[in-house]
């Protein structure tokens, strides 16, 4: 990977640091819902992107498909998710979000929108919230940019991650 120019690193940086802390000022109100941010990433996809493969969401989501086993278990014994046999591939399965996975992925979103919300409406003007309108575009372009981009370097700090977030 070719080292970034300064203004894109720190720039990087920047929106690190901001989104970081803001994610993890969102998650008391997931815990009280009793979901992880591992789990609402995992029932996120499947919601966005429909029925896919354990091997095809480890790989989107950037982990190893041992580091996904316990979760998907989790996700089906809690009825947010149900592996159906693969219609042309009898060694794979598809993994498909539940009405009540769907549920909870729209009651957590509700929660966490709720507490976000408040804070706009006492903080930001509505120039301040058409700038964020416009970060947000630039936020999901950039993810959709970085798709496939972990190296095998730093496959293992993403699997720490992931283990951490897993924790009660």
């Amino acid at each position: 990977m070719s080292k970034p120019d300064p203004d894109a690193f720190g720039l990087a940086a920047r929106i690190r640091r901001a989104v970081a802390p803001l994610s993890r000022k969102l998650r008391p109100s997931l815990q009280r819902d009793g979901i992880s941010t591992a789990k609402l990433s995992l029932i996120g996809h499947l919601n966005r992107h429909g029925p896919v493969t354990p091997t095809e969401l480890a790989a989107r989501e950037g982990v190893k498909l041992q580091s996904l086993t316990r979760m998907l278990a989790d996700l089906e014994a809690d009825g947010w998710v149900v592996r159906a046999p693969h219609p042309t591939d009898g060694r794979q399965s598809l993994l498909t979000l539940t009405r009540v996975g769907a549920k909870t992925l729209a009651n957590a979103a509700q929660s966490c929108n709720a507490v976000l919300a408040q804070v706009i409406v006492t903080r930001c003007s509505a120039s301040d919230r058409a700038v964020l309108r416009r970060a947000c575009t630039l936020l999901d372009d950039l993810c959709d940019g970085m798709s496939g981009t972990i190296d095998a370097a730093e496959q293992p700090a993403v699997e720490m991650s992931v283990a951490r977030r897993r924790r009660p």
